[in-house]
């Protein structure tokens, strides 16, 4: 089994040289699946655990003579033994649980047969123990205790992968961890796989349109949706924040070619149904997109782990703030309720990673009306500027002007970050009527979380100017690191304490 960063070994002799990928060793998976794989087989493990101290609860409870024979395989040279054969039911039941395809994508099955193949899983671990221990003559070990293990196991494995799926289905419901495609061709079959993806949520996937091989966009078939064609693609791919194109009918050689080019440049997927090209699903794996089969043809470079560590340090640094800023956050939350007329909390829809749109928190430091006197305020000073920022905004209320000094009318944002909207460091969140404005080079910063602080906020938040900050922006994104983010965190302590918000 292999492949590669680009196109599958049976097209890489159609390529010049110059334009084949680097070959990696591939696998079945994208590095995603990888590292949500690993995460299941770590909570298993940790269920196996857990399981094994209820197990022995659940025995000893039996009756009190039990007791002594259970300290006996923990005592001395038998609990290496007695550990050996749990760590042989753990192996045993992680390999028969990847061979039932139980860390791939649990949106590809449906959840009868999930736990069905969960429990045939625990059963055949726990078969395979009970031979080991028959095949070495082991009689020390309770056998009340080893079958409360594996039905413990089984319990508890089939409640993980009810949980697991339900994290994952709730996710895709709210626009987190979908992936955008593009369907090449608008026959009969793209518009089967469109309806699938719309009808199922579950896949994971958001339909965005079709591309016509045809390069005549003027008939669209009925209930579908071309969005262009193949030359107008690549500003297609950044426009719509697309993850995946998905071919559906055959285009040429040299159309191939620069799709894959351009898919390597923009760090995006292609996948083809199998028949239409049957020389890429000679030696690439099949995998399932919902009912239907695909084979990849080029595949990105996930930076999944990467992203995964930083979503894990957003979620322990939000709660922690949370936790450590309650007493500031009530005290804030009164001080603007009884300095001014209106709510405590000022929201506003902002538009986050790959255009989905989030409600973002703020306390309020403006005077309740401050939207609508926002357009006469822009029409006194002339301005059309995309940023509109004023150094001495009337709008602003006395306690506001103190909260925007030392930035405390953003902590409310550090709820945002515990609900996955936002990173703890990111892009600024524009608005709407921001990014209808942008340009395409624009759309760059919209590929990661927005952040509650940024380059921008740190460097030239005094600054309203837009090419300023899409330019840090963009920076950040491109050249995105673990001590990049620790250095702007460390910078925006310093702006708080100082006093040099806006």
């Amino acid at each position: 089994m292999s492949a590669t960063s680009g196109v599958t070994p049976a097209l890489q002799h159609e390529l010049p040289r110059e334009s084949r990928p680097v070959e990696r060793m591939v696998v079945r998976h994208t590095t995603q699946s990888v590292v949500t794989a690993a995460v299941m087989m770590a909570t298993d493990i940790a269920a196996v655990w857990l399981a094994l101290l209820l197990a022995f609860e659940f025995d000893i409870g039996l009756t009190r003579r039990n007791w002594e024979s259970v300290q006996q395989p923990l005592a001395g040279s038998q609990l290496l033994i007695s550990l050996g054969y749990l760590a042989f039911f753990t192996i045993s039941l992680l390999l028969v649980s990847r061979q039932y395809g139980l860390y791939g994508q649990l949106q590809t099955q449906s959840i009868l047969h999930e736990q069905r193949r969960t429990v045939q899983a625990c059963f055949t671990a726990g078969l395979l123990l009970c031979g080991s221990m028959y095949l070495t003559h082991n009689v020390l070990i309770p056998r009340g205790v080893v079958i409360a293990l594996v039905c413990i196991s089984t319990v508890l494995l089939s409640i993980l992968r009810g949980l697991w799926r339900y994290m994952a289905h709730r996710d895709y419901e709210r626009g987190i961890g979908t992936r955008n495609v593009l369907i090449v061709g608008d026959s009969q079959l793209g518009d089967s796989l469109r309806q699938q993806m719309e009808r199922h949520r579950r896949l994971g996937r958001v339909f965005k349109g079709f591309i016509s091989l045809s390069g005549d966009i003027s008939q669209p078939a009925a209930g579908t949706r071309i969005l262009g064609n193949l030359f107008q693609l690549r500003h297609l791919i950044r426009q719509h924040f697309i993850d995946e194109i998905v071919l559906t009918e055959r285009c040429g050689t040299e159309q191939l070619i620069e799709l894959v080019g351009l898919a390597r440049d923009l760090d995006v997927e292609i996948v083809a149904v199998p028949g239409v090209y049957e020389e890429a699903s000679t030696d690439s794996p099949i995998f399932f997109m919902g009912d239907f089969p695909v084979v990849a043809i080029h595949r990105r470079n996930d930076k999944a782990l990467s992203f995964l560590v930083k979503r894990i340090v957003d979620t322990v640094l939000s709660v922690l703030l949370l936790t450590v800023l309650a007493p500031l956050f009530v005290a804030v939350a009164l001080a603007v309720k009884l300095s001014s007329p209106g709510p405590v909390f000022y929201v506003s829809e902002r538009v986050g990673r790959k255009g989905r749109i989030f409600r973002l928190w703020k306390f309020r430091t403006m005077v309740p009306n401050a939207e609508k006197l926002k357009a006469s305020l822009m029409a006194a000073h002339a301005s059309n500027d995309i940023l509109f920022k004023m150094k001495n905004d009337p709008r602003i209320t006395p306690i506001g002007r103190i909260l925007r000094k030392f930035s405390l009318d953003e902590l409310p944002q550090i709820f945002n970050v515990l609900l996955g909207d936002m990173s703890l460091v990111g892009p600024r969140p524009p608005l709407a009527t921001e990014v209808a404005r942008y340009e395409l080079k624009h759309y760059r910063r919209l590929e990661v979380l927005p952040g509650l602080t940024g380059l921008w906020q740190v460097r030239a938040r005094h600054e309203p100017s837009f090419d300023q900050y899409i330019a840090l922006d963009i920076a950040y994104v491109e050249n995105w690191n673990f001590w990049m983010d620790l250095k702007i965190l460390i910078r925006t302590a310093e702006v708080v304490v100082r006093g040099t918000g806006s």
